[in-house]
């Protein structure tokens, strides 16, 4: 069988530990059978981002704007027992976290639902699309712990005029944390958010909690608004859907009533916490696709879990495991599927088409990874638990 050919390569980021390994055996079993692919390839592993004192993720966030579309492995972003175990040099940045900023990319996650697993909220028939943005908060914060005495919000403008405000004074040990954001970044969020919604014709939902943080999250609140009157209100009534501001909690509490089928757009903090929330309620966090995309149209595609050490250890001492790599194929295939939509490349979409059915169809035939068997229920199908690799396998002769 001749393999489909490949005009542009994607850029390519390896990660650690176990999905380092199932990585490449997604690349051997169910791609290059197939496929002719080519790839622009960077060690994002910890032993080489330590080795290059980190200039690799830079050097893969730069080669993704070359390139307009990159796939990208689990990473481990160290921590001090981290630092430990691989002997760093420092305790580096989550590469997520440095390719997002580079990108000023929105991070875009969906579950992918199967016959067969039902949400443990059962009124969820369809999928719910957290819109994370990318930039600042949290992820950008300065911090540090404080004694007895005054912690003060200094801003310092163009002309030497300063602006103090007291944060806390102390009387005794403490801690104090600052965070930033910007109107450029929270403009790129709303518009990413605005198409991402018009594209899948879903409604958009965005939260905050502006009754408390009136001038930070008010300004998310504010730019959200103007960006829409402006920009998009009438693209939104022509489509018939509705954007919708509202605080957090009063979104939660909408969510778990819903039925799904919408986009909820978060803060990073929000979306890095909301996302494993909905992910494993659908069923495993290993169903959960995600995108990074760029306001210029650049797309990063990863899959919205970690390294998966316990099994990594088990794997290393020559066990078996059963992890699940669903998600990691659908980072692939939405990859090889964007990739073929930019270079007009049809039989390239047809087989990122195939394969995702493939896998789906593998587990609604019984057919999965140990985390599955559990939630798993369909009338005259038994579940059965395959390893990693014969999963995999199993995959492959329905493509």
């Amino acid at each position: 069988m001749e393999k489909i050919k490949m005009v542009t390569p994607l850029v390519e980021m390896d990660g650690d530990e176990m999905t380092r390994v199932l990585w490449q055996w997604i690349k051997e079993i169910l791609i290059e059978p197939f496929v002719d692919l080519k790839t622009e390839y960077y060690d994002l592993g910890l032993v080489n981002r330590d080795k290059t004192e980190d200039k690799v993720t830079s050097e893969s966030a730069l080669a993704t704007k070359k390139y307009g579309v990159a796939v990208k492995c689990a990473t481990i972003t160290p921590n001090a027992q981290r630092m430990t175990e691989y002997n760093l040099k420092s305790m580096w940045k989550s590469p997520n976290g440095t390719i997002r900023a580079m990108l000023d990319g929105t991070v875009f996650r969906a579950p992918i639902l199967v016959d067969g697993i039902t949400p443990y909220i059962p009124t969820w028939k369809k999928p719910i699309v957290i819109a994370r943005h990318a930039y600042g908060d949290i992820y950008k914060a300065v911090d540090g712990l404080a004694g007895e005495g005054k912690a003060e919000l200094v801003f310092t403008d163009r002309n030497g005029q300063k602006t103090v405000k007291t944060i806390h004074e102390f009387n005794s040990e403490g801690a104090v944390l600052a965070m930033h954001n910007t109107d450029k970044s929270i403009k790129s969020f709303a518009r990413a958010c605005f198409n991402y919604a018009l594209d899948m014709k879903l409604p958009l939902w965005f939260s905050s909690k502006d009754t408390i943080s009136k001038v930070y999250d008010g300004n998310f609140k504010q730019i959200f608004a103007d960006v829409y009157e402006n920009e998009y209100k009438e693209k939104f009534e022509k489509a018939g859907i509705e954007y919708m501001y509202t605080l957090i909690d009063d979104v939660v509490a909408r969510i778990v009533r819903s039925e799904g089928g919408i986009v909820w757009a978060c803060k990073n903090y929000d979306g890095d916490v909301m996302s494993d929330m909905v992910a494993t309620a659908y069923g495993s966090l290993a169903m959960m696709t995600s995108v990074l995309v760029s306001p210029d149209g650049v797309y990063e595609y990863e899959a919205a879990h970690g390294t998966v050490t316990r099994h990594y250890y088990k794997y290393i001492k020559g066990e078996e495991t059963s992890t699940n790599p669903v998600a990691t194929i659908f980072a692939w295939s939405g990859a090889l599927r964007k990739r073929g939509e930019l270079d007009n490349t049809p039989e390239l979409i047809d087989f990122a088409n195939r394969l995702e059915k493939a896998t789906v169809e593998t587990i609604e035939k019984g057919e999965m990874t140990g985390d599955l068997v559990g939630l798993f229920k369909k009338d005259g199908v038994q579940a059965k638990k395959l390893n990693s690799k014969d999963f995999l396998k199993a995959i492959a002769t329905r493509i």
